[in-house]
């Protein structure tokens, strides 16, 4: 095997090889992982795996390989693949390519953080409380409903001093609000409820700190030093992987879809759902300026006004009344943004008079309509 080295640390040595990341661990560590085989908290794990397990969408194939193996088997067939022992390795699955792997490293002084992620979200991002797919009974495992989707953030983290029990354990609690800092960034809803993602269904994580250095840390929260560089160099990693597997980059997050996506407005059924309301020709003449609509960034500012809105009805914020009204106004915001002609928002606020919370999209589709009619009169 040919591995490449992707980092090296007094600590720690970062390699791949084809569909594997592996992190050796040059010490004797403290691991806390969700492993299925060898999970928990143990002080004889030498080394932290990461690999693709399967493809991201009908790799039946495979699947049926690893549930006929069994978890615990396919652990140490995962392992075997690579020279490992298995009872050394904790290990993590995904369909996420190796290659878009992220490093992010920070340092203050003798104290170094490395976070090492692969993330997709496309196919399965969920907010904590979502409707789920599963149920563990006394008998086993229960499935309660089908929901075809994949996706996975992996994150590996590896500290340079020792932690505490209690550090240990509240470097997960950072470690995890920092991809949801990421995922907040991104603007990510949840696929399986309108609120916003703050991760996955099956989200893995490796944390190590060596039983031995020149101090042992007693926090890792959010309130200090070392908190802070965990936050910062999971973040960046977790937004750095979404960007190559996912494509997923700041500025592209402004199209409208991203905006109202969780809300019916979808890149897929747009054209056929606008089409009542535009004649032939401006109807072509958006098919050819697409892009140009669905990125406007007046306009998608307008778009997340809206979604803000939506999302205040829902919390309870807002009375159903109240946001009929304001609803309405940022429609208008829309056709106006989207028309260059702010002087004629008082005309499109009385065009926009038919708002149906229920079905928000209806009104935004309106408003682009009258927007891009109005933009070359």
């Amino acid at each position: 095997m040919h591995w490449e080295v992707l980092r090296e640390a007094s600590h720690c040595r970062v390699r791949r090889y084809g569909r594997f990341l592996v992190a050796e661990l040059l010490h004797p560590h403290r691991v806390l992982s969700t492993s299925i085989k060898n999970g928990g908290q143990l002080e004889g794990i030498r080394y932290l795996v990461n690999h693709q397990s399967c493809e991201g969408k009908d790799h039946k194939e495979r699947q049926s390989v690893i549930t006929e193996m069994g978890l615990e088997r396919y652990h140490d067939s995962a392992c075997g693949e690579i020279g490992l022992e298995p009872t050394a390795v904790a290990l993590m699955g995904t369909a996420a390519n190796m290659n878009y792997a992220s490093i992010a490293e920070r340092t203050v002084d003798d104290v170094a953080v490395i976070a090492i992620v692969t993330a997709g979200v496309q196919g399965n991002a969920a907010c904590a409380g979502d409707p789920t797919t599963w149920r563990e009974t006394a008998s086993g495992w229960e499935k309660i409903k089908t929901l075809p989707y994949a996706g996975t953030i992996n994150t590996m983290l590896l500290l340079n001093q020792p932690l505490s029990q209690g550090a240990m354990a509240s470097a997960v609690v950072t470690m995890t609000e920092a991809k949801t800092a990421a995922l907040q960034k991104l603007s990510i809803r949840s696929l399986h409820s309108p609120d916003f993602a703050t991760g996955t269904t099956t989200d893995q994580y490796c944390v190590a700190a060596p039983l031995t250095g020149s101090f042992s840390l007693k926090s890792t929260s959010t309130g200090v030093q070392f908190g802070e560089l965990i936050g910062l160099a999971v973040r960046d990693a977790t937004l750095e992987a979404l960007r190559w597997q996912n494509g997923l980059e700041v500025s592209y997050t402004r199209s409208l879809f991203h905006a109202l996506g969780s809300y019916g407005l979808k890149e897929k059924t747009f054209f056929d759902d606008i089409a009542p309301f535009l004649d032939a020709r401006n109807l072509d003449l958006l098919k050819a300026n697409s892009n140009s609509v669905f990125y406007e960034p007046l306009m998608a500012a307008a778009a997340y006004a809206a979604a803000s809105v939506l999302d205040r009805l829902r919390a309870g914020t807002l009375p159903s009344d109240a946001t009929k009204e304001a609803l309405r106004q940022q429609a208008a915001t829309v056709a106006a943004n989207l028309a260059a002609r702010r002087d004629c928002w008082p005309e499109f606020y009385s065009d926009l008079s038919e708002v149906d919370v229920e079905n928000p999209k209806l009104v935004i589709l309106k408003a682009i309509a009258l927007g891009w009619s109005a933009k070359w009169r």
